[in-house]
């Protein structure tokens, strides 16, 4: 067997699970659609209304309610209530990591208030806004100024706290960084109360640089600072295919965005926006973008793919097409453009509803489109999570550009995963080391796509069943998932805890550095009101009685050495 032969494993017995599995789609039909849809435009009416108030009034409302936070956390009896968590129902969350945190006893807070664009400053070039602003809300104010912010994530439910809180990436990251990397302020509500923000050069700088990837362990965001950049209203994108195996894939994938000669900041040799979609062992599709004006996508000879309308085909498919047709280049309306995968939630929708991306659903039904991930969540049933955390695989891994290729491979020989999402993005050196860090001297020896300042790393979306499922062989998830992580530490690599993690506190601590985060917990108060981020991440229902002994010990350690 080669390297990248896939071990052969035995079929796999049918249960009644993958009954209710198989035919999950009249559920999802008749009850999750119609219900997403309602609940979309819901929201949709009460994001309207917020825009329509006056920033002085969008204001207050954001003070008083700031008031609410500070006060409900001023009730709270450290020695009869449990530690502190967020109103938000569990299954609410986009990210398919279940919360089992809130299982536990605990000290709620409100924050479903905290919804509102707060303001965009225009010469300061800053949206500020609150945490559970959307994607598709902040979308939906700044295109039309020819505004956006510099990283926007692509599903329109991803919300401004998660994206801070945990991880958030988009196709212009490898110019911009993570999404937290474009913010430059939080506001924030401390254990004992008080309101601070942090910024990168006051007073607060170590918390400033210790809340991404914290999972609102620290304390409660109630608003954000979060860079703007100039857009146009078009999105000129050029689809390339590309073929070979899967080391001449990962290079062609790099060759699209990173000069070989180094030169990663010139704007003349890097494209504005850039993904990369396998769709198998030996076929992939780059695709690299730059804003364009109106003027120039409605030229004579120019095409423009308006993808946003219901009954277009899904975006994963329409670019596949340049596997046959060849290299094309097409315009989108660039909101449309940053929104390419909601539909169809990547490619996950084929599993969820296997003909939706037929042209006679698309057409009478498209516009239900796509079901609320909360929903599908909320009615999916212990049993059907299980099979979910057994028989399925959305993760996302983070490595080193250069080792895109090893990774690829891996993937295929342990879970056969197709398709498979690459985009790129910056891991920078900052004045402290943060819970996710570049190379210890990558600097010194610069790989492709890397400057002195910045790492260059790739997101490696692996989400869907894996080959042996769809074979019906056995696979053991929770095990692959294990080993991923294990390769993930040992190349240098992070997982976004937005996922399942199978990880072990000593190894979540090899793969993620502590020593800032546990310093602010303890000099911010958070050690024995909020729970440490292992364990809120952690797989697995969390007692009160595991909490508390994990908290009673961390305030006992005189120094905080996990690793």
């Amino acid at each position: 067997m080669s390297d990248l032969e896939a071990p052969l494993r035995p079929k796999r017995k049918k249960q009644l699970v993958d009954n209710f599995v198989k035919f999950r789609w009249i559920l999802v039909i008749f009850v999750v659609l119609p219900i997403s849809f309602t609940l979309y435009f819901l929201i949709y009416i009460g994001d309207i209304k917020s825009e329509r108030k006056s920033f002085k009034q969008r204001q207050k409302e954001h003070d008083e309610n700031v008031k609410k936070v500070v006060k409900r956390l001023k009730e709270r009896n450290p020695s009869k209530d449990g530690l502190v968590c967020t109103a938000r129902k569990p299954w609410i969350a986009v990210g398919m990591r279940n919360v089992d945190y809130k299982r536990a006893r605990h000290f709620e807070v409100d924050l479903a208030a905290f919804r509102n664009v707060l303001d965009i400053d225009k010469e300061r070039m800053i949206a500020r806004v609150e945490p559970l602003v959307s994607m598709g809300q902040i979308t939906r104010v700044t295109v039309p100024m020819n505004l956006a912010l510099a990283v926007v994530a692509e599903l329109d439910d991803l919300t401004v706290g998660g994206l801070i809180n945990g991880y958030g990436i988009e196709g212009s990251s490898h110019i911009y960084g993570l999404f937290s990397d474009t913010v430059v302020a939080y506001e924030i509500v401390l254990a004992d109360g008080s309101l601070v923000r942090a910024t990168k050069d006051n007073e607060y700088s170590d918390l400033f640089y210790a809340i991404p990837w914290s999972q609102g362990t620290l304390g409660l965001l109630v608003a954000a600072e979060i860079k703007l950049i100039p857009v146009k209203e078009y999105m000129k994108l050029t689809y390339k295919p590309v073929v070979g195996n899967l080391k001449e894939l990962a290079q062609g994938y790099m060759d699209s965005f990173s000069p070989r000669d180094l030169d990663q900041d010139n704007p003349a040799k890097v494209a504005d926006f850039v993904e990369t979609m396998v769709y198998s062992p030996t076929e992939a599709v780059c695709m690299t973008g730059r804003y364009a004006s109106k003027e120039e996508a409605k030229k004579k000879g120019n095409k423009i793919n308006e993808l946003g309308w219901w009954f277009k085909p899904w975006f994963y498919q329409h670019a596949q097409t340049a596997l046959k047709k060849g290299e094309f280049v097409e315009y989108i309306p660039t909101r449309q453009y940053y929104h390419r995968h909601t539909r169809c939630l990547y490619w996950e929708g084929k599993l969820i509803l296997p003909f939706a991306d037929q042209f006679w659903f698309r057409f009478l039904l498209g516009w239900l489109m796509p079901p609320k991930v909360s929903l599908l969540k909320a009615t999916q049933g212990e049993a059907i999570r299980n099979y979910y955390h057994d028989m399925h695989v959305i993760q996302d891994m983070l490595v080193p550009l250069y080792k895109v290729g090893d990774a690829l491979e891996w993937v295929h020989r342990e879970m056969e995963v197709y398709p498979i999402w690459l985009c790129p993005h910056r891991l920078y050196k900052l004045p402290v080391k943060t819970m996710v860090y570049p190379e210890p001297g990558f600097d010194q020896n610069l790989h492709q796509g890397d400057t002195t300042y910045a790492q260059m790393y790739t997101d490696i979306g692996v989400y869907y069943a894996p080959g042996p499922v769809l074979r019906g062989e056995e696979f053991d998830g929770a095990d692959a998932v294990s080993r991923l992580e294990i390769w993930l530490i040992e190349n240098h690599g992070f997982q976004p805890q937005y996922a399942v993690s199978e990880l072990t506190e000593k190894n979540f601590w090899r793969m993620f550095d502590a020593e800032l985060y546990e310093h602010c917990r303890r000099k911010y108060g958070a050690v024995g009101t909020f729970m440490s981020v292992y364990y809120k991440s952690k797989k697995g229902r969390k007692t009160e009685k595991e909490v508390q002994e994990a908290e009673q010990e961390t305030l006992e350690t005189p120094d905080a050495d996990v690793n």
